[in-house]
């Protein structure tokens, strides 16, 4: 048996029509971690132990589901496959909860816990973030194992169903659990590839904060014939107030928000990575740090959002002043900015600038913290090494431009992290008609297969 055998049993999983069928299974569980509804909680309870479990404890996994210290979270699956001590150990991750189905915005004939097959195209909530994504890779675990009757390591794995909602209570199940967690690396997967036909292979993710800008001047509305001229309009205020934090074409002002991490091996890595084009929007030019390409202003810079904007009634306007105006903002952040110095660096610069009467209202649910891996660390080299002898190319980022709970294995468990995204960056995620193609999950099947394959057949870095 040979490495072609198990990437042959992987693509024959997905040309039976196996995974679809799976992949279809998963979708039916309405884990929506957004929703707050006791159904919504036991949907997530029974895809760990109804469609998790089962399929782990088959493949010799040892499970425990694992109670969330914090409330507002599911519950979380650990489980292990140990095969020998002198053998490295790998820990792989995924999440089984989605955002909201948000049912009746899909297109006709679209429903989101139901698979729809449209081309090449899986439409259903989850399939892109994050079924498909955990399947494949349990998928090609098990492909190594049917081939070679072992893995030749040992597996840990962690799924998790609050994701959605910031990975509430993952880093106390962490740090309780750490003796159980212990392993070499992570290998997991989740966020979209560059480009739909290359595999992506990241090392981290930026971090993210979020925070309201509110301004209120005066009580009430007031008629804009009597009292315009005499009264401060708030919106006024708060747009000038956004105008001072980035120039016209969104480059940050604030001194403090402007890394220092974008060093000359980051930007080797970034170099020629094909941001522009392919799927989603195009890409403009003229927006973002002028010194950067787009490779480096995504992945190896910071970048400032107005994600709302409010005062008034918008719906309804009438000629009055309005007494508040509110805008929803959001950092996302490269390793190389303290995130405990985002809100007070900004306090300084809105006081600075003569905007004190604006308030800054952190929002409660936090961000994950940025983490970032060398893209010449050993185990890096491995995987990438492994990758491009299955496909023939792979783009390497040291960190994703989203955000993901990586912080809680670098800094908690203090793992190399490898990140080997199953999606891609049109597959509208979060968002009414989620899908993935099926083309890129074959792809990703093999791809997998040959990864943990090469890790129980060659000699893997050093623990």
């Amino acid at each position: 048996m040979t490495r072609n055998t198990a990437i042959a049993k992987a693509t024959e999983y997905f040309e039976t029509g196996r995974f679809q069928s799976d992949l279809s299974h998963l979708v039916s569980y309405r884990s929506e971690s957004q929703n707050p509804a006791q159904e919504a909680r036991s949907e997530a309870r029974r895809y760990l132990t109804e469609a998790m479990k089962p399929r782990l404890e088959a493949m010799g996994f040892v499970c425990d589901i694992i109670e969330n210290p914090d409330p507002k979270g599911g519950p979380l699956l650990l489980g292990e496959r140990a095969e020998g001590s002198d053998l490295p150990t790998i820990l792989t991750y995924g999440h089984g909860d989605t955002v909201l189905g948000q049912e009746g915005m899909w297109r006709d004939g679209l429903h989101p816990w139901e698979i729809t097959e449209d081309g090449d195209r899986l439409y259903g909530r989850g399939t892109a973030d994050n079924k498909s994504q955990h399947l494949i890779n349990i998928a090609a675990l098990e492909s190594v194992l049917a081939t070679r009757g072992s893995l030749g390591f040992n597996t840990r794995i962690v799924l998790e169903m609050s994701e959605e909602v910031g990975s509430v209570g993952l880093p106390e199940v962490f740090r309780t659990h750490k003796d159980r967690l212990v392993a070499d690396v992570l290998i997991a997967s989740d966020g979209p590839r560059l480009q739909q036909d290359v595999p992506t292979m990241f090392m981290g993710s930026r971090g993210g904060t979020t925070f309201d800008l509110l301004i209120e001047t005066h009580e009430g509305a007031h008629h804009s014939g009597n009292w315009g001229g005499l009264l401060a309009d708030p919106a006024i205020i708060l747009a000038h107030a956004l105008a001072c934090i980035t120039d016209v074409r969104g480059e940050i002002k604030v001194p403090e928000w402007r890394p220092d991490s974008l060093t000359d091996t980051v930007r080797a890595a970034l170099r020629d990575l094909p941001v522009a084009g392919g799927d989603g929007p195009a890409v403009d030019p003229n927006w973002g740090e002028e010194s950067l390409t787009p490779a480096e202003r995504a992945f190896g810079w910071n970048s400032f959002s107005v994600l709302a904007m409010v005062s008034g009634v918008p719906e309804a306007p009438v000629n009055a002043i309005s007494g508040w105006a509110r805008a929803t903002c959001q950092l996302r952040y490269v390793v190389g900015t303290d995130p405990a110095e985002v809100v007070p660096a900004l306090r300084r610069h809105l006081d600075s600038h003569g905007f004190d009467r604006v308030q800054i209202r952190p929002h409660d649910r936090g961000f994950f913290a940025a983490t970032r891996l060398d893209p010449d660390h050993p185990w890096a080299r491995f995987i990438s090494a492994s990758i491009r002898e299955t496909s023939g190319n792979l783009h390497v980022l040291p960190n994703l431009a989203g955000s993901l709970p990586n912080d809680s294995f670098t800094d908690i468990l203090g793992l190399p992290t490898i990140w080997i995204p199953h999606s891609y960056r049109g597959c509208s995620q979060h968002a009414p008609n989620e899908h993935v193609l099926k083309p890129l999950c074959r792809d990703a099947l093999r791809v997998m297969a040959g990864v943990f394959w090469d890790i129980g057949e060659k000699t893997p870095p050093g623990r």
